[in-house]
């Protein structure tokens, strides 16, 4: 390996030369590029430390997790080679221990290895965490012995070498993290100068690093307050090109020339008004102001609306989408399923009444319609004869086609990639206005770093009349015999004329539908236990028919694997009272209003995220019939699967779970793989604890793009953003 030059061969930053233009062989790339996504000079150098150890400091053995590769410094007090008994060979086994706990280190014929592994030396040792009858073992692990410090230096330099920080990198199978050391050491060596993107009065006046500097304290720091020091600068750093790229996209946004949508004296919209049969909440009112004003500017409205479980955002986009019928133009409200989208349309219809919707032409389409149908949706689409379409990923289509789309709304925007939002905006002649809807409640850091290029709106106050939800947790860990009381207590509810919900997380015993939902999971081993089958709406089903307790009852399942027309009988039948019990996976989770439905009842609870779980629940109690909501769940107390059904059971507020849920997840899984195409984009900011420094770090990116909009006058930061934009990581930027 060679040192590479401080500029490209490309001839832009050093930055962005590729690690296989020279400076590493083949043999270190590729399982950094294959395995790491880590391509560029800049990719490693980003490639952060995740902790740091001293040489002097043993790791807590005890607190190993099973299964889960491990970075660790260690002491060897034994080792022993003995052959083995049922064929030919020799195992050696070395245990290592942090001063009371002990680990094994085992090696298949590598009697070798015993030089290398001498009592009393220290090391870092890698490998997967396993139990070998009842004890801890790493079997073959890679490892990396402490070099002999000379004594004769005496004990300063004796005592400097022990507590010097070693950084732990995040590593691969295929490549450890002192060869991600060594690498970005090799790097640094020959990096020189690096341009930086945060302006120096704005670093000087908060008392930070320069970039290059914390790039060489963060990789080779030299005591815990250099790496300390770095990372502040790095996480500044990385706030304000976010903030920077998320302004520049916001003005390049404002930029464009839309179609102003306002409404007509005696138009679709005040028709409307007069017939409805509530009052609009404040909230609501509020809310459909900010998105009236923005409609009616002659630049796009790019606005997220927030709210509530239940609080009638559909309400405020159904406003917003007659406005825009006034003006001559159509809306598109794109839905992430078909039984949500089936649902959607009826709502509308409903709320429009006869006379409206005969005029506004509200249409379906769907991917799983019949082709006659279809043909008859794109027809009304193109020719301008349907004024509001709902659709699935059916609308992104090539063959669909609008007259005149002035308006896009998404719906649970969550469950869609970016791209797929940007494919229908560019439906538009010219851009539509887009409002973008979630029922997820977002904490105010996450709406700055994720959606800091939208306006945000927020109702969380709901309508009067709604009677409430109970929730309650069914510990089967510790209350077994609990289970018989999940049905009678459901049968007591049915026999007051109510309905019930059961959501599984399986389909069957073979596969799960949505298993992740809006957020992964971390713990399904810990939480399912490996003998405990997954609950599955085909078990599930069986099981409520045959319960006694539950005898004449109407049950039917749903799920995404049935049939369109079949999905949509369902739906109909227990919206119309045919049916009383629904046991579905989560296709029920949003959107599916049933005012008489009762009855909540989530099996596995521990499989779904504190997000989903809070939808869930959204689906009872929204008429006049208070709500039940019973979370089942077999995870064992204290585990953190068990503390997001606990957190849910303990608040109807969406927005305090919200940060509840931000708080149990991991910090990767923030932006959600449709927010990033990919890992997150976050590396050292940290959307739970920096919100000061992320308001912070956006004062400043909007001082600098006020005076400079296209940051002509500070290359690097220009640089940067260029350089991030085109990141598949990024790609949220441009798009959202």
């Amino acid at each position: 390996m060679t040192a590479p030059d401080t500029v490209s061969p490309h001839g832009g930053s050093i930055l962005d030369a590729k690690l296989t233009s020279g400076s590493l062989g083949g043999k270190t790339a590729t399982p950094l590029a294959k395995t790491l996504g880590i391509v560029t000079v800049g990719d490693l150098l980003s490639h952060y430390p995740r902790r740091y150890v001293k040489r002097g400091e043993l790791t807590a053995l005890d607190q190993l997790p099973l299964g889960e590769n491990v970075t660790i410094v260690a002491e060897v007090r034994t080792v022993k080679k003995r052959t083995m008994k049922s064929r030919n060979g020799s195992i050696l086994e070395v245990s290592i221990s942090d001063g009371q706990g002990f680990l094994t280190l085992t090696f298949f014929n590598q009697a070798w290895r015993e030089a290398q592994l001498p009592v009393g030396a220290r090391g870092i040792f890698t490998g997967k965490v396993s139990d070998y009858r009842g004890a801890l073992q790493l079997a073959h692990p890679d490892y990396e012995m402490f070099d002999d410090i000379q004594l004769k230096d005496g004990a300063a330099a004796t005592s400097k070498w022990l507590e010097q920080p070693i950084p732990i990198y995040p590593a691969s199978s295929s490549i450890s993290s002192w060869q991600i050391a060594k690498t970005v050491e090799l790097i640094l060596d020959g990096l020189g100068d690096v341009p930086d993107p945060v302006p120096a009065d704005v670093a000087d006046e908060r008392g930070l690093l320069s970039y290059r500097q914390a790039l060489e304290l963060v990789h080779r720091p030299t005591k815990t307050s250099d790496w300390q020091r770095a990372r502040d600068a790095l996480r500044f750093h990385e706030a304000f090109v976010l903030q920077a790229a998320l302004l520049e996209q916001r003005r390049l946004a404002h930029e464009h020339e839309a179609v102003p949508r306002v409404p007509k004296p005696g138009g679709f919209l005040e028709r409307f008004d007069k017939q409805l049969a509530f009052t609009l909440t404040g909230d609501q009112q509020l809310v459909g102001r900010e998105i009236a004003d923005d409609m009616a500017r002659n630049e796009p409205m790019n606005r997220l609306v927030q709210g509530e479980v239940g609080s009638g955002k559909t309400i405020v986009a159904l406003r917003a989408m007659l406005a825009t019928a006034d003006s001559g133009g159509q809306s598109a409200l794109l839905a992430p399923t078909e039984v949500l989208a089936s649902q959607h349309l009826r709502s509308i219809v409903r709320a429009l009444g006869p006379d409206l919707a005969a005029e506004l032409v509200p249409t379906l389409h769907t991917g799983q319609m019949p082709t006659a149908d279809r043909r008859k949706a794109l027809l009304r689409m193109v020719s301008g004869q349907a004024r509001i379409v709902v659709g699935t990923h059916a609308l992104l289509g090539d063959k669909v086609t609008f007259y005149d789309l002035g308006l896009v709304v998404v719906d649970e925007q969550h469950r869609f990639g970016v791209d797929q939002r940007d494919d229908l905006r560019r439906k538009g002649a010219t851009p539509p206005h887009v409002l973008v809807l979630t029922a997820t409640p977002i904490p105010r850091t996450v709406a700055m770093t994720v959606f800091g290029d939208l306006d945000v709106s927020t109702i969380a106050e709901l309508p009067a009349g709604r009677q409430g939800i109970e929730t309650f947790v069914v510990p089967l860990a510790e209350k077994p015999t609990w289970s018989a009381r999940i049905w009678t207590r459901m049968a007591e509810e049915l026999a007051l004329g109510r309905q019930a919900f059961v959501v599984c997380p399986a389909i069957d015993a073979a596969a799960s539908e949505d298993p992740a939902g809006d957020e992964p999971v971390d713990e399904p081993a810990e939480a399912a236990g490996p003998a405990r089958p997954v609950a599955s709406v085909e078990a599930i089903t069986a099981l409520v028919k045959a319960n006694p307790a539950l005898a004449g009852a109407r049950v039917a399942p749903l799920h995404g694997r049935m049939p369109s027309d079949e999905k949509e009988a369902v739906m109909r039948a227990f919206a119309d009272g045919s049916l009383d019990i629904i046991v579905a996976t989560t296709v029920i989770e949003v959107g599916v209003d049933v005012p008489n439905a009762s009855t909540m009842v989530v099996m596995d609870a521990e499989r779904f995220g504190v997000s989903q779980l809070h939808q869930l629940r959204g689906r009872v109690g929204r008429g006049g019939v208070p709500g039940l909501c019973l979370l089942v769940t077999n995870a064992e107390l204290e585990s953190v699967a068990r503390q997001r059904v606990d957190a849910v059971a303990s608040t109807l507020d969406g927005f305090e779970l919200a940060q509840v849920d931000l708080e149990l997840r991991r910090e990767g899984n923030v932006l959600g793989r449709n927010q990033s195409g990919g890992k997150s984009s976050l590396r050292l900011l940290r959307v739970t604890s920096d919100g000061d420094l992320i308001t912070d770090a956006r004062m400043a990116a909007s001082l600098i793009i006020d005076e400079d909009p296209g940051f002509g006058a500070h290359p690097a930061l220009r640089q940067a953003l260029d350089r991030r934009l085109r990141e598949v990581e990024a790609e949220f930027l441009v798009k959202s």
